[in-house]
């Protein structure tokens, strides 16, 4: 008879990916008595055993733990010993504040895909088909730790069959919190733009969905974050319909590809691209379509002027399903007015999509926390991934190297655009998912109410409160707001900075000892003087950040109007250059060109080193575009004309640095408008624009006598500027990019919790 017990306590994502079960079979396996909980801060676990049973037992629950689990620490400690009879599952403990990884979503796993095509299953096309390994998890949790009763499974009771899979130890659904089947099922309708319902069954509402799509209709379909709008990718008039509904003129579309197999027919797949297709994230994923697969699908109506598509994966039971139906792509894009958040609750689709959908198929399984698809690329040519949205199935909890951050309970605001918050509880950190721009009301709210779900979840008080330097940011002032209901000192974090600190941070350098140069590029941040910042280098040394070099400085026109028009970016850009204006002119009418020159000439502007208003005036001088109807447009088409131009010597413009490494905008403009003058090809002078903002890197880092290289801002999306440095700069330097978070905006909140824990650590 063994007669000492010991406690294992494992932290990380343990709960909602069958971590109970797995200790249970291996507990059998080791003859082993006793129990295993979840509770707020992982799993708990007490066995009958000799000590070096313990360990062997404790090395096989962590080496053969679920696919899904994150084990990030453990522990086995001896206490006065308990006898045991049997080993079980015993009920969750909720008694103490939560300490732990939240689960995110799951794609459908291969054993229940192939189960709701099976004839003989008895989930035979059952659409909300899951299991321990699969399926919703963070969008439908109500409390911890994770069980049925705290999620919105809750109302559905499990038939006699599905209890007898949750209590038998042989079953992969054993314990599986979010188990159902036809005879106990979430309800599946099919209803019209005026709620009408218009299919008896599931199976009905299925087909009937996929024949509307085939006559060129429009679905709203409920997925586990919020709706999509679904359209035949092959259907210009209905792409064209939704664009129009959307008010969506140019914006890429996302695509639903029924399988790998038709994905590959069309698309160009790298081996990573293929398995971020094929992942439990289920992202969408940016990829080439083949030369001669272009008419296959109406690409110009899809992506217009650009040379990637985002595939995604049918990565529900009920998306399985019609899409088998369907058996080519369809147009996937989330369901909400243009600006605002996904729509998730039933009414409020049904209210406010009845214009954009021709039908909704709905079902009864609410939503907590809505969240639009992850975006994600890798470049074409170093197949470095790049995250270009971090939403469901990659937040909320975020796993980076142990940066010995405060043990303080911290709430940072993040930023307004492409904004995330972050919450650093009990040692782990916590940043939202993608929550949008937070410029109109439904927005803010929904930044409000996932914040509050979350410190709700976690029972988490913050007792500092981190916000962006920028003082009319609604994040900042959400962030004054909550410091001041609950009595909080508030600390502001330089929004460049925030970037900087947020990659090294990711890379674990925030300790290094070497001299790190920080390229920091995007579109506007508030900078300490007032100014519209965006094309900065900082250094890292000594554990100090200090500001290094700019953009020399031009005009901020008009406001948030530049970053819409990037004629006016132009025009600021090279207002002492004559001959871009003969080039520029044929951009305005004479009233708007009259007007500007007067408002460029007479008022007093913001100065700005903004890299994302450069990138704007050169997509303009080439003839790209001279508005954007979506943030980035221009950017994206810049780098989509710089890649056509294929394999060139390296030709940056020669400038006059004057012995100094400010970057001499004004001067790169000359040259640029020189090249146009010479109808030098338009996709050269765009490549040799991308080669000449790498050879200011390589001058400030010769400068600043540094080898070591850091990456962070929006400008670093762009896939070709990513290569083109790696390949310039590899061998000689060592580059660290973002790898867990984007290098838009979403990584700003991170960020300041990491300048914050440089500060502290620095005083």
């Amino acid at each position: 008879m063994r007669e000492h017990t010991f406690h294992i306590h494992i932290k990380g994502r343990v709960q909602g990916v069958g971590f109970r079960p797995h200790v249970y079979r291996i507990a059998h396996r080791h003859e082993l008595n006793g129990w295993v909980c979840n509770d707020v801060d992982g799993v708990h676990i007490e066995i009958n055993a000799e000590a070096d049973e313990a360990n062997r037992f404790s090395s096989a629950v962590k080496n053969e733990a679920p696919p899904m689990a994150l084990i990030t620490n453990s522990t086995v400690k001896e206490i006065p010993f308990i006898p045991f009879a049997q080993f079980e599952i015993r009920n969750s403990s909720t008694g103490t504040q939560p300490e732990l990884l939240l689960t995110p979503d799951f794609g459908i796993c291969d054993a229940c895909s192939a189960e709701i095509f099976s004839g003989e299953s008895r989930r035979y096309h059952y659409p909300f088909t899951t299991c321990t390994q699969c399926g919703p998890r963070y969008s439908i949790i109500t409390g911890l730790p994770y069980d049925r009763e705290r999620t919105t499974m809750r109302k559905f009771v499990m038939c006699d069959a599905c209890g007898k899979e949750y209590e038998t130890i042989a079953d992969r659904r054993y314990y599986s919190q979010t188990n159902s089947c036809p005879d106990c099922s979430i309800q599946l309708w099919l209803t019209d733009n005026e709620g009408k319902r218009i299919s008896a069954t599931a199976d009905e509402a299925i087909s009937r969905s996929a024949r509307f799509i085939s006559d060129g209709k429009i679905i709203a379909v409920k997925g586990i974050g919020g709706y999509l709008l679904m359209c035949d990718a092959r259907n210009e008039a209905a792409i064209l319909s939704l664009r129009e509904r959307k008010q969506r003129p140019a914006k890429p579309f996302a695509l639903m590809f029924p399988s790998l197999t038709l994905l590959r027919e069309d698309c160009i797949l790298s081996d990573e691209e293929i398995m971020a297709y094929q992942s439990v994230e289920a992202p969408i994923v940016l990829v080439k379509m083949k030369p001669e697969k272009r008419d296959a699908i109406a690409l110009h109506a899809i992506a217009p002027k650009l040379s990637r598509i985002g595939v995604m994966n049918p990565y529900t039971p009920l998306f399985r399903l019609l899409m088998d139906r369907l058996q080519f792509p369809v147009v996937a894009t989330s369901g909400n007015v243009s600006g605002s958040p996904i729509y998730f609750n039933n009414d409020a689709a049904l209210e406010n999509l009845k214009n954009f959908a021709d039908y909704f198929l709905m079902n009864d399984r609410d939503i907590v926390v809505p969240q639009d698809d992850s975006v994600i690329q890798f470049t074409k040519r170093s197949n470095q991934k790049i995250i270009l949205r971090r939403s469901r199935g990659l937040a909320p909890s975020l796993l980076h190297p142990d940066q010995k951050i405060p043990g303080q309970e911290i709430f940072c605001a993040g930023a307004d655009l492409k904004s995330a918050f972050t919450l650093r509880h009990n040692g782990n950190t916590y940043t939202s998912q993608f929550l949008g721009d937070l410029e109109n009301f439904d927005s803010q709210q929904s930044y409000r109410n996932v914040l509050n779900h979350l410190l709700a979840l976690l029972q988490m008080k913050p007792a500092v409160v981190i916000r962006d330097l920028h003082p009319h940011y609604f994040s900042g002032m959400l962030a004054d707001e909550f410091a001041r209901v609950n009595n909080l000192p508030v600390i502001s974090v330089q929004h460049h900075e925030a970037h900087f600190t947020s990659v090294l941070a990711e890379n674990d350098l925030l300790e290094s000892e070497e001299k790190i140069l920080g390229v920091i590029w995007d579109g506007v941040g508030f900078g300490e003087d007032g100014s519209i910042r965006g094309g900065e280098m900082f250094l890292f040394e000594n554990g100090k950040i200090n500001h290094a070099a700019s953009i020399e400085t031009f005009p901020y026109l008009l406001g948030d109007k530049m970053s819409r028009e990037p004629r006016l970016s132009a025009l600021s850009l090279s207002s002492g250059i004559p001959e871009a204006q003969d080039v520029l002119r044929p951009l305005f009418s004479n009233e708007e060109w009259n007007f500007y020159s007067r408002a460029l000439k007479n008022q007093k502007h913001p100065p700005s080193t903004s890299m994302g208003r450069l990138f704007d005036a050169v997509a303009a001088m080439l003839g790209i575009t001279s508005v954007n109807s979506f943030e980035g447009e221009a950017a994206m088409q810049l780098e989509n004309l710089a890649a056509s131009a294929g394999d060139q010597s390296w030709m940056p413009f020669e400038l006059d640095w004057r012995g100094d490494v400010e970057l001499p905008s004004l001067m790169l403009m000359e040259k640029l408008t020189e090249g146009i003058n010479l109808n030098i090809p338009r996709e050269v002078l765009a490549l040799r624009f991308h080669q000449t903002l790498i050879a200011w890197i390589e001058r400030s880092a010769t400068f600043f006598k540094t080898k070591n290289l850091a990456f962070s801002g929006g400008v670093f999306q762009n896939g070709l500027l990513v290569d083109l440095i790696i390949e310039r700069m590899m061998k000689n330097y060592k580059l660290h990019f973002h790898r867990l978070l984007s290098p838009n905006d979403e990584c700003i909140s991170f960020g300041q919790l990491a300048a914050y824990a440089l500060r502290t650590k620095t005083n």
